[in-house]
């Protein structure tokens, strides 16, 4: 699980710093980047069925409008910041995922895990048909139905539970 919350952590972090450095790159103005990419769409076409001199003015044109919406200057200049807000978000997935992974089980979540096989079986289980329906384990199983009896939300019946 320490593999998956890394990975996860380095893919968040990292595309976090690229979406920062593009952002800074064009200067924040997605209308210039779309500009620039219905001209480049245009241009495509125009190659098509355009003529040479059309191409060439088409081109510069695109060329232009590139110039005006980048700034390669100011994106280098903002690296560090963009590597910063990567940083910062790669470690709030890692402080989330372990403030997950070290939080303590929910037995409300375990409790309806019972009532929902209780449910499905009539109202009457046994502890192998909850250890085979449910992803708890032995102890947590236990834990959970000794937990409902002294509620009074289970009544045992030998080796059967049911709701009372």
């Amino acid at each position: 699980m320490n593999v998956i919350k890394t990975a996860l952590s380095l893919i968040a972090g990292l595309s976090a710093a690229l979406i920062a450095y593009s952002a800074f790159f064009v200067r924040g103005d997605l209308g210039g980047v779309m500009a620039y990419l219905r001209a480049r769409g245009a241009l495509r076409r125009l190659r098509e069925s355009g003529t040479p001199e059309q191409v060439a003015q088409g081109q510069a044109q695109l060329q232009a409008l590139g110039q005006q919406v980048g700034d390669p200057a100011l994106a280098a200049q903002l690296i560090p910041v963009a590597l910063l807000i990567g940083l910062l978000v790669g470690a709030l997935v890692w402080w989330a995922f372990s403030r997950r992974q070290s939080g303590t089980p929910r037995t409300d979540i375990q409790e309806r895990m019972v009532y929902r096989l209780a449910h499905r079986k009539g109202g009457r289980f046994t502890l192998d048909d909850l250890r085979a329906a449910s992803p708890l384990t032995d102890e947590q199983a236990r834990a959970v139905t000794a937990r409902l009896l002294d509620l009074g939300r289970l009544t045992r019946d030998g080796d059967t539970f049911r709701l009372p």
